[in-house]
């Protein structure tokens, strides 16, 4: 029997580093791909971490890959051996209430690959292999590197949120709340696509320098004073796009406090079960319009492809660091710390 080294996860905390059976595309439409690359995403932290909760034992993480098809199963008819793929984590039926009207994010049936969200979670890509379904890959673009492709499934949810859900329009002036990797992703999504003025709010001045080299024409640094009044200053008028892309639950009450009317706001970075209030008769009053995004589905994943291989977005001035699977847990280490972007394992 072939193995592979693989990162799984037993516990909260504890993340080993095993040689596993090598996956086999034993069942209709599956395919194995030899993972090159795979982003560290912050959920994948959070469950290893423990901070959050919904994962069941063993578990193998990572949920952001690129790589090359080594194994085709039955059925699977559209990719072959050698072909170079990027992995839409999420994969759908096809025929539930929801995939038939092109929701396939929300499928009844659905299964993710090291993600989080179905009830069926599959090993993901933190292993040098990795099985999948031939409907959850898209040929890569020659000119794409592996570790760019790998960030096409961010890339798909911030396009997702920012367009898709939220509906920026050309000229609107935008508001990212965080700007590690996702919020630099919203961020670039924004300039690419037309802001007027795009406002960067974050408390790290490492953050902020980022996101000015990255098209922001405005920075806040809530710590340095009254965050309201400094977006206000900006843009008198008020935002007509925030993102929240932080994740704590303070990010998520500074964009309520950001809002006026009409002001469509994006609850995008927070993953964890904590609230917020709202008041009744001023929302109602505002006549804004709350969304959120979450994953990802096939109309996001070709729209990031088709960014990054245009180059207007380069998703490879935000990789801070790379490592190799073998060095998984320094690349955790470094998820950690406050000076990094992101973060991409090479298998």
């Amino acid at each position: 029997m072939k193995t592979m080294l693989a990162a799984v996860l037993h516990d909260f905390g504890d993340l080993r580093l095993e040689e596993v059976p090598v996956p086999q595309a034993a069942e209709y439409g599956d395919v194995v791909v030899a993972i090159k690359s795979c982003g560290i995403c912050a959920t994948d932290y959070k469950a290893i971490k423990g901070i959050r909760r919904n994962v069941n034992f063993p578990f193998v993480p990572g949920h952001e890959p690129s790589g090359i098809v080594a194994e085709v199963g039955p059925g699977a008819t559209h990719f072959k051996p050698g072909d170079e793929v990027i992995v839409m984590p999420s994969g759908y039926c096809g025929y539930c209430k929801h995939c038939r009207v092109g929701n396939t994010h929300y499928c009844e049936n659905a299964f993710t690959t090291g993600g989080d969200g179905p009830v069926h979670v599959w090993p993901g890509a933190f292993a040098q292999y990795m099985r999948t379904r031939d409907t959850s890959l898209f040929h890569k673009p020659a000119n794409l590197s592996f570790d760019v492709a790998a960030l096409t499934e961010p890339l798909s949810g911030a396009w997702k949120g920012v367009i898709q859900y939220s509906e920026m329009k050309v000229g609107d002036d935008v508001v990212v709340i965080g700007v590690g990797s996702i919020g630099l992703l919203c961020m670039m999504v924004a300039r690419a696509a037309g802001a007027g003025k795009l406002v960067a709010i974050d408390t790290s001045e490492y953050a902020l320098r980022n996101a000015l080299a990255l098209g922001a024409t405005h920075v806040v640094n809530p710590a340095s004073g009254d965050a309201r009044a400094q977006v206000y200053d900006i843009t008198p008028e008020g935002p007509d796009i925030i993102v929240e892309a932080a994740g704590p639950i303070q990010a998520v009450r500074l964009m309520v406090d950001l809002r006026r009317r009409g002001t469509r706001w994006n609850v995008f970075g927070i993953t964890t079960h904590e609230s917020f209030e709202l008041d009744g008769g001023y929302t109602h009053f505002l006549e804004g319009r709350m969304d959120a995004s979450f994953g990802t589905n096939p109309l996001a994943m070709s729209k990031a492809i088709r960014l990054m291989d245009r180059g207007l977005v380069d998703v490879e001035r935000i990789i801070s660091h790379r490592f190799p699977l073998s060095q998984i847990h320094d690349a955790l280490q470094v998820m950690g710390t406050p000076d990094r972007n992101k973060i991409v394992i090479n298998p």
